[in-house]
């Protein structure tokens, strides 16, 4: 499973140091990308982020607060080709995204200003090693009725791990037989579904993928409160 100690040791980057130079990101383009993506900051104030994805149960981030939230305009998608992290060369598999149109449900975490810089860089580590993603500022709706916008790694269809066959019966063999060194990419979809039931959203795509992979939801076992739909706090969450 990934840690916060795998990416400060540099431990997570260097798993993807077999990839091709034009699919591994260096250091310094990931801190291009977060810096071009603060310099987009479309207003002042708390750095939210929306997860969507593993990011949920797994944010190892620093936060002061969370909340059950929604992307509008944007829905879930398995369109990122892998090869690494939950795959192989030898045994591919699909990593999710959003791209437009529909809705996602999700969580959204507000950053303490005192540490945001060193929660991004390690969250853009973790998402950007291969530059799959467009870093975007989108508007989320909180549950308790404010909008804030928020950063939401979204697809990027000029990337070359993109791919536009996302059907659940196209994609669900590949991810069935892919797996690496970060665990299989059917877990990954598991623990997905399990952490949106725990959380009491729905995602009939994910649904459907997640019955053809035969993933039995239950909750996770180690944060039973982790969803709580009151908004909470913590000074280490990792």
């Amino acid at each position: 499973m990934l840690t916060r100690q795998s990416i400060i040791s540099g431990a997570y980057l260097d798993s993807f140091d077999t990839l091709p130079p034009q699919l591994r990101w260096s250091t310094e383009r990931i801190e291009q990308s977060m810096a071009d993506t603060l310099r987009a900051r479309p207003q002042d104030g708390a750095v939210w982020v929306f997860a969507y994805g593993s990011l949920i149960w797994n944010p190892m981030l620093e936060f002061a607060e969370r909340r059950h939230a929604t992307l509008i305009g944007w829905h879930r998608s398995f369109c990122v080709r892998i090869v690494a992290g939950r795959a192989r060369p030898e045994t591919p598999g699909r990593m999710l995204a959003v791209e437009p149109g529909g809705a996602t449900q999700g969580l959204a975490f507000r950053l303490d200003d005192a540490n945001a810089m060193d929660e991004l860089r390690m969250m853009w580590i973790r998402e950007m090693v291969t530059g799959s993603y467009a870093p975007s500022w989108a508007p989320v709706t909180l549950d308790d009725g404010r909008t804030v916008m928020a950063i939401v790694f979204v697809a990027d269809p000029s990337s070359p791990q993109y791919e536009a066959d996302i059907s659940a019966h196209q994609i669900a063999p590949m991810v069935a037989a892919a797996h690496g060194p970060l665990g299989s990419n059917a877990d990954y979809v598991c623990q997905l579904q399990s952490a949106l039931h725990d959380m009491g959203a729905h995602d009939s795509y994910v649904h459907e993928l997640a019955d053809l992979l035969r993933c039995r939801t239950s909750p996770i076992p180690s944060h039973p409160n982790q969803f709580d739909s009151q908004g909470d706090s913590h000074e280490r969450n990792s």
